[in-house]
């Protein structure tokens, strides 16, 4: 009786349908919900703000309703993220600190924890090592406002110093959007080391609203 019940139609000599194995259909498994990795998500970025340009470059009262919608709906995004914060742990907190795009939007909202100051010291310390392997060093001088002093020594010229200066930009803004300028400082003492000028890590942003603040 055992083997009837278990055994189904091989017990009663009933083959199953040819190509089948007996066993019930496979459900393939639901589609993910797309997601966006950092480099996705800068262009995305990038789009937004290209796109807000023109529409602020149009006058008229269609353009400004535009514009009031997206800085209408940036403030309720912005408090969205308030409250998960507040209902978030520290340890959450932190770990969203950590991912450049939350500290971003923290940051554009006023909600990052961290002053710029240590965020900017962090991200130096970060590419430090990188930039010491090519015989240089970097440091953070200081901010003030939105404007970010550097000093950047390294050894050599051409493509190993345009590669420390991308590092060291890409490093600064990433963790300090709100930041408008990196500026170079001279170096110290004299040393013979050749220093690497900051001027094309220069940002022309402009001081309005960005699209990350208003989407």
């Amino acid at each position: 009786m055992g083997d009837a019940c278990c055994g189904g139609g091989a017990a009663s000599g009933t083959a199953p349908p040819a190509g089948t194995t007996g066993a019930p259909p496979t459900v393939p498994p639901a589609v993910p919900v797309g997601r966006l990795d950092d480099a996705a998500v800068g262009e995305r970025l990038a789009r937004a703000d290209d796109l807000l340009g023109r529409v602020e470059g149009v006058a008229g009262p269609t353009t400004e309703a535009a514009v009031e919608a997206v800085q209408t709906l940036a403030e309720i995004y912005g408090e969205a993220l308030a409250r998960v914060l507040d209902l978030a742990g520290e340890e959450l907190r932190a770990r969203m600190g950590a991912d450049e795009l939350l500290a971003h939007l923290m940051v554009l909202h006023e909600l990052h924890p961290e002053p710029v100051e240590a965020r900017v010291a962090a991200a130096l310390e970060r590419v430090r090592p990188g930039v010491q392997e090519h015989g240089g060093d970097v440091e953070l001088v200081g901010v003030d406002g939105t404007v970010a002093t550097v000093r950047l020594l390294a050894k050599g010229c051409g493509t190993s110093a345009g590669t420390l200066e991308d590092a060291v930009r890409e490093a600064v803004l990433g963790v300090a959007p709100e930041l408008t300028e990196v500026r170079r400082a001279p170096a110290e003492g004299g040393s013979g080391q050749a220093f690497v000028p900051l001027d094309t890590l220069t940002v022309a942003r402009p001081p309005s609203v960005s699209a990350g603040e208003r989407t």
